[in-house]
């Protein structure tokens, strides 16, 4: 029984937006009529068969043949010859003389009942590939699997949810905002998708609208701490620090075991201008942090930048080198460390701070500055 065996570039065969595909000449050559078991071996160890097919055409041609037709090309989903020959010679990096021989073939997928060996929920195989995609941060990828799974079922709001949360990470905005209102219109009851809704017009730079829809989520349930949570995000980009800080408050009252809160009460707190009270907030996100098996180094980073404004430049140092263990190339926390460095006159170790930044990032324009004050300095 012939094997396909399908990877991420193989999206559009799998969806069935192309039924072509190319691979080298088998041992036993592909025939009209054979019937191939189709796998996604997304993963190493992963291997599950998503349909069967039956071969509908197949045409053997040479690795020459094949790179200089434009038209068998687009048939299989590339965008130009060039880009095909790039492709197999990667695939087939032996198999790439011009009388190499591979198979191009056609066909066309069964429906279940017709299936020879077992039978899968292809629906639920596609969403567990996608949720895979979207934990590896493949969006658009993820996003085509939630899509083709909603062709089995168009009313699962699951899936709608998803797609919107991928969209959003692509930055289309638009499209986001129509999945989650189809989802909301079969759950009009889900405080989740209107607090989706919400976030998106937060990445859309909306926050008018944002609170518009938190406001809807929170009528639904008003001691959601998640909804509670953006609420306070919501009216801090609004400019509204107090009203932010009251909300991040009757969280912590709630639940008083999110660092994220605690990080953004400090951040609060630090616009209002209560720095030592910022810090206490920045201890808790970072004992939180620890007790998770966790070492946030924006969390270490926000203590050290309010140690920084308060002067207390060893203590941020020690703060910005925590930070520096987790997130090590961080252009940001170079350069402020820099800064506390040469707040203390030692500006060679500072310079290496800056020197640090200018290998990964040479244009940086503050480790620029910053480096020459140093060597003037010296």
């Amino acid at each position: 029984m012939p094997i396909l065996l399908l990877k991420n570039k193989d999206i559009d065969l799998i969806t069935g937006k192309r039924n072509m595909t190319i691979r080298r000449l088998w041992k036993t050559p592909l025939y009209r009529g054979d019937r191939l078991y189709c796998y996604w071996n997304i993963l190493s160890k992963e291997r599950e068969k998503i349909f069967e097919a039956e071969v509908t055409q197949v045409n053997i041609l040479s690795f020459e043949e094949i790179v200089n037709n434009g038209r068998i090309a687009t048939n299989l989903g590339y965008k130009s010859a060039r880009e095909m020959e790039d492709d197999l010679k990667k695939t087939y990096p032996n198999n790439t003389s011009d009388g190499d021989e591979f198979q191009i073939f056609s066909f066309r997928k069964l429906p279940v009942e017709q299936w020879e060996g077992s039978v899968i929920d292809q629906k639920n195989m596609i969403m567990k590939k996608a949720d895979i995609l979207f934990d590896m941060g493949k969006y658009e990828q993820s996003s085509v699997c939630y899509k083709a799974a909603l062709e089995y079922d168009e009313w699962d709001v699951y899936l709608l949810n998803r797609i919107g949360d991928n969209l959003t990470r692509l930055g289309q905005f638009g499209d986001a905002i129509q999945y989650y209102r189809n989802a909301i219109k079969i759950e009009p009851n889900n405080e989740y998708l209107y607090n989706n809704l919400a976030i998106v017009y937060i990445n859309k730079g909306d926050p008018e609208e944002a609170l518009k829809m938190n406001n809807e989520a929170l009528k639904l349930n008003s001691q959601n701490t998640t909804i509670l949570y953006w609420r306070g995000l919501i009216y801090e980009m609004l400019g509204d620090f107090e009203r932010a800080l009251k909300f991040f408050d009757y969280v912590i009252r709630i639940d008083d075991t999110n660092p994220d809160v605690w990080n953004e009460r400090g951040t609060i707190l630090n616009m209002l201008g209560k720095s030592e009270d910022a810090l206490i907030s920045y201890d808790k996100s970072i004992a939180l942090c620890l007790d998770n098996s966790l070492d946030d180094a924006n969390m270490w980073a926000s203590k050290a930048n309010t140690l920084l404004g308060l002067q207390r430049y060893d203590e941020a140092i020690e703060c910005y080198d925590n930070a520096l263990k987790t997130d090590k190339h961080n252009p940001i926390i170079l350069n402020n460390k820099g800064v506390a460095l040469m707040e203390l006159d030692n500006f060679r170790d500072a310079i290496e701070c800056f020197n640090k930044v200018l290998v990964m990032y040479p244009d940086n324009p503050d480790a620029q500055v910053l480096q020459e004050v140093c060597l003037d300095n010296l």
